[in-house]
């Protein structure tokens, strides 16, 4: 009898494969870490809806509303520095219960809050209370996961962030024709829960002083401080590329909105086009991950860069058409995908275990000072000077994609990061 050769796979074979390779060999731990995520970006409504509830529901314009949004961002700048040195004094856990608790509060009180002066203070408070949970989050995945599985592992949490983003942000836009108060307080609740799974599933994960898992982290070590990460001239050089991006970035949330709204659309069209970010995510963040291993990180940055400036850069040429908002939305989103896990990875790897709630928090901070700067300054340029605001994304974007070159040009004991599992290019042509 002719021997049967065993038939391939079919694509739900195949599919279900790469799923499990996708998520398999992780702690416990993350996991919790990555359902508190979901749980919380579920009834994340407020800060996507902010500017539309500021302009068509209280009749601000949108420079005011640039200018909530940036004070959103400088509470969210203060928080970043703050909370990374308290993650690493007080630990992961209190600090993320302290901060979930008082988004909660917050995020309840602005719903409630009326007057130009009071929801300017309050929206403040909720960005210094919101932010200060991501450079213990981010801190805490790094505790927990090998080296060798970060990048997946930040992936996956960005998935997690974009999966509750993209069913909020169509969920939301039919909560609001009913009342935007109800965003606000199903924002608070669902920040509640969050703050309830981390007090029941998760462990402090701060390293023993005593006890690091990096070579340099040793009893002798003397005391890392911010002064120390700040003058990390190749971590700030990240930092600060990744500063220009996050300025066109926060653009999505914010004059992207008000564009639409100028442009005739509603508030459910915006919130389909929004979401289709948070789709794009978590239907290609998996399979782009696996494709990016092995490839030259300093490469990977340099195509992101590009695709979300010129992703950006395009709105100009959208007009009234919600086909083409959406285009441009899926031109910058992969650029998002790939960019931010491995930012992620490359932050956790620079950072000592000692000092990791420090450097994710300068890392926290630019995205912090983007939120503080780019919403009033992309408000600004909307309303005097009009699609200028979508050719200045695209020159930001070009800009961070040349920087990320002239970076991976350094020599090679500067950029060994930038190349494939942390190794100079030298290295890499002997393997």
């Amino acid at each position: 009898m002719p021997v049967l050769e065993p038939s391939a796979p079919g694509p739900a074979g195949r599919l279900r494969t790469a799923f499990a390779t996708a998520v398999g060999g992780l702690p416990r731990a993350f996991w919790w870490l990555w359902f508190s995520t979901l749980v919380n970006r579920l009834g994340g409504f407020v800060v996507t809806f902010l500017a539309l509830y500021l302009t068509t529901v209280r009749g601000y314009s949108a420079s005011y509303a640039g200018l909530v949004a940036g004070l959103f961002g400088l509470g969210s700048s203060i928080a970043a520095v703050g909370a990374g040195v308290l993650t690493d004094r007080i630990g992961r856990r209190p600090t993320l219960l302290a901060a979930q608790l008082a988004t909660a509060v917050f995020t309840a009180v602005l719903g409630f809050t009326d007057g130009p002066v009071a929801i300017a203070a309050v929206a403040f408070l909720v960005g210094l209370a919101n932010n200060a949970s991501r450079p213990a989050m981010s801190a805490a995945i790094a505790d927990i996961v090998p080296p060798e599985h970060r990048v997946r592992a930040y992936a996956l949490n960005y998935w997690a962030i974009n999966i509750g983003f993209g069913i909020s942000a169509a969920v939301a836009g039919l909560i609001a024709t009913h009342g935007y108060l109800l965003l606000f307080l199903l924002d608070a609740l669902t920040t509640l829960l969050c703050a309830l799974v981390i007090f029941t599933k998760m462990p402090e994960t701060r390293p023993d002083a005593t006890v690091a898992d990096l070579p340099e982290a040793s009893p002798a070590t003397p005391q890392i401080g911010l002064g120390t990460v700040f003058r990390d001239g190749r971590f700030m050089a990240l930092v600060g590329l990744n500063l220009l991006l996050a300025l066109v970035i926060q653009q999505g949330s914010t004059t992207l909105a008000v564009d639409m709204g100028r442009a005739g659309l509603s508030t459910t069209q915006f919130g389909l086009v929004a979401s289709l970010n948070g789709v794009l995510i978590v239907l290609l963040q998996l399979p782009l991950t696996r494709a990016m291993e092995g490839r030259s990180r300093a490469s990977l940055l340099f195509v992101s860069a590009l695709l979300i400036g010129w992703g950006f850069g395009l709105t100009a040429y959208a007009g009234t058409s919600m086909a083409f908002f959406a285009l441009t939305v899926a031109v910058w989103t992969i650029g998002e995908i790939v960019q931010m896990p491995t930012l992620m990875a490359l932050v956790a790897e620079l950072s000592p275990a000692q000092a990791r709630g420090r450097y994710q928090g300068v890392y926290s901070l630019s995205w912090s000072l983007a939120a503080f700067v780019g919403p009033p300054a992309g408000g600004l340029l909307l309303q005097y000077a009009g699609a200028a605001v979508w050719g200045a994304c695209a020159l930001c974007g070009t800009a961070a994609a040349v920087g990320f070159v002239l970076l991976g040009r350094r020599p090679a004991a500067a950029t060994a990061v930038l190349q494939p599992d942390g190794l100079p290019e030298g290295e890499l042509a002997d393997r």
